[in-house]
């Protein structure tokens, strides 16, 4: 359940329903190790809404991991989905993010401003000037990394016990046969971000709260620094699985 004074006044993420919003194009932004494939639940449920969803995978990631290079950034992945804005004439865009689909959110939007109207953070990453993913995360028991030159994943033990524990079995196999590597070069570098945070940007900021990750100092710090409403939603990190109504 959504929680929070904005809920009786941001209709798109309220629990009447996805239906009761005009027509809105969305634009759904997984995180690491994940593809487009992540949102399929909530796709279906914004387009049966009549609404124009999008859920890009980005370079290097899901069915395209094995397109994986060098040169692949965070920057990179933001032009191409900037780049699918214009291509797909999308001028008044929702860009819904969730885990480290937050820093490519907030890159798209510096980069296609005029395209974008709304940013909705939902259990995202979205460092601030001077701040890295590692000062954000918080290590949790048996979390551990394999890394390859180009890569990297999590556990495949953490993925199932850690990432995808409060999704049912079968949703939970679903997902577990098709997490990835990601791109090691994604995680931003230093000074990459300070133009989107060196304006003014309407934003909603969504905490999960059964996943400690990102922890709920760093996104209320994101809602503050946007002067956004943040929410609460009783959910782990993939409520996109797990609650796509």
């Amino acid at each position: 359940m959504v929680q929070g004074d904005a809920v009786s006044r941001y209709h798109d993420l309220s629990s009447r329903g996805w239906s009761l919003i005009k027509m809105t194009a969305f634009v759904l932004i997984h995180g690491g190790f994940m593809g487009g494939w992540v949102w399929k639940p909530t796709v279906q449920v914004l387009a049966a809404a009549a609404h124009e969803v999008y859920a890009p995978t980005l370079d290097g990631c899901g069915e395209r991991a094995s397109q994986v290079r060098p040169g692949i950034t965070l920057t990179s992945q933001a032009e191409e989905v900037a780049e699918m804005l214009f291509l797909q004439d999308i001028n008044d865009a929702v860009l819904v993010s969730t885990s480290t689909g937050g820093l490519v959110a907030a890159k798209t939007a510096e980069l296609a401003r005029k395209r974008v109207r709304h940013l909705v953070f939902v259990d995202a990453l979205a460092p601030q000037p001077g701040e890295a993913i590692s000062d954000i995360v918080i290590p949790q028991p048996n979390m551990s990394y394999e890394f390859t030159e180009l890569t990297r994943v999590l556990s495949r033990s953490f993925m199932e016990t850690g990432m995808f524990r409060d999704l049912q079995p079968d949703l939970r196999s679903w997902a577990m046969a098709r997490y990835t590597p990601h791109p090691i070069g994604t995680s931003g570098s230093s000074g990459e971000l300070d133009s989107f945070w060196a304006q003014s940007w309407s934003a909603t900021v969504i905490n999960c709260i059964r996943d400690p990750n990102p922890p709920e100092t760093h996104q209320r710090r994101t809602a503050e620094t946007l002067n956004a409403p943040y929410l609460e939603l009783d959910a782990g990190h993939f409520p996109m699985l797990s609650h796509p109504e």
